[in-house]
This record gives C-alpha cells, structure tokens and sequence, in this order.
C-alpha cells in the first residue's frame, strides 16, 4: 500500500488542476520543447550507459567464470557492496576525483595531460561516466547466472564438430544468452532513466533530464507544479513501461527461434 497508494495519487493528480480534472497537464508535457528534450536527453543518456555497462559486464563475467568458486564469490561480494555505492555519495566521490579541483585533474594538469585535464565532469560525458559506473554492478550480478546457462557438454560436442570458440559462441553461446541479455539491457535502461540523485547532485538543474524536471517542478523555484510533475512522472513510467514490454517480446521471439 505504501507503493500503491501515492502511485493511484500521483496518476490522478496528472489530470486535475485548479478548475478540476483536465488534459492541459499532458498538453504541457508532450508540446513543451524543453521537457521533450528532458526525455530525449534521459532517454539517450540511459541507453548509451546500459548498452556500454552490458557489453564490459560481458567481458567481465566471461573473464570472471576461469577463476575458482572462492575468487568468483570474493569478486561476487565487492559487486554486491559496489552496488549499493550511488546517488549523492557517488556525486561527490567522483567530484573529489574527478571535479574542477579533484585529485585526478590536478594530477593530469601536472603531467601536462592536456586532453584528459580538459575533461568536465559537469558535462554529458560526466553524466555518461557516473552512470555507467553504477549500472556496472547491476548488470554483473545480472549476467552472471545467464552464464551457468552454458554447459560444458555443449562446447565439447561443439569442439568434437570441429568449431572453434568464436564459432561456438556465435553460433550457440550468444543466442543462448540472448533472451537474458536483451532482458538485462531493459533494466538497465529502466534504471537509469529513474535515476535522479547522482545527476542532480552533479549538475543541479544545468543539465536538462526528465527526472531533474520532475524534480523541479515539485520544489518550484518560484512556485511548485507537481501536477504537471505528475504528468511527467506518469510519461516516464509509460516510457520504462514501454521498453520492458519491448524487451518482453524480443525476449519471447528469440527464444521461439531457439
């Protein structure tokens, strides 16, 4: 109820105002420039992040299945409290690193590292860089069961028909895997497109996200709209929503051409 209610709350806010109910709030959200950029933004923002966090989380997990059962569940536990590393604390670890001021900056100015000193971390590349960090840990403790998924007698009988590994896994190990990919790249995406702590803390309301603007218009600089937060946050739900179903079918086309 603690989940049910304020989301039944929230969605009949989005269609009231001052006169009673009305559509002027999803009126504003779709034909307002400025907040379709805020989604245009989120949205580019979450699918670059979880598609580069799913591709090194592929890597990883194949690189982290050779080693024995102890390492794995060592690395296995680092994830796990690396995960819970985010918002506002990893804000300002990056700012202490990485910041106009950070350790990292004044490291590469001494060196005369020219290109990597000019790097803002208040900046879309910042942005990128922080969401990928904390999508990483999601997306191993993701992938690494799908692996198991792979038997070992497959790549014998594979390796018995004269294929080689890149065949095997092109041929039987990635298809395989593919419902389970697909399906992790969409709570990947899902989670970054919820994400608002991390980027306000990092740029305020410079940089233009839906979350942000959502955000903003419940404080109110001047005066609070949370109707039309409402409506925002409704559009963004339907956008989550909407790439989950999408990730569904895929999920169920690929495993129908299995």
């Amino acid at each position: 109820m603690f989940f049910v209610i304020p989301l039944v709350n929230m969605f009949l806010s989005s269609f009231t105002d001052s006169d009673g109910f009305t559509l002027n709030q999803y009126k504003t959200a779709l034909l307002n420039s400025y907040i379709l950029q805020g989604f245009k933004n989120s949205i580019t923002l979450s699918a670059v992040s979880a598609l580069v966090a799913l591709v090194v989380s592929l890597f990883a997990v194949y690189a982290m299945m050779r080693f024995t059962d102890p390492v794995k569940e060592r690395i296995l536990v680092m994830i796990n409290l690396t995960s819970n590393f985010s918002g506002i604390p990893l804000a300002f670890a990056f700012i202490v690193l990485l910041g106009n001021s950070g350790l990292f900056t004044l490291l590469f100015e001494k060196w005369n590292l020219d290109a990597l000193a000019s790097f803002s971390l208040y900046s879309w590349s910042g942005l990128l860089l922080i969401y990928i960090y904390f999508q990483l840990p999601l997306s191993l403790m993701l992938l690494y069961p799908i692996y198991y998924g792979i038997q070992q007698q497959w790549k014998d009988a594979a390796a018995l028909l004269g294929a080689n590994t890149v065949q095997f896994w092109m041929k039987i190990g990635i298809p395989v895997m593919l419902p389970g990919i697909v399906g992790t790249f969409s709570v990947l995406f899902a989670n970054a497109m919820g994400a608002y702590a991390s980027a306000y803390a990092l740029t305020g309301s410079d940089y233009n996200l839906a979350a942000i603007r959502i955000g903003t218009l419940l404080s109110g600089d001047i005066f609070a709209q949370p109707e039309l937060a409402s409506a925002i946050a409704v559009l963004l739900g339907a956008t989550m929503i909407s790439a989950m179903v999408l990730s569904e079918w895929s999920i169920k086309k690929a495993r129908r051409n299995l």
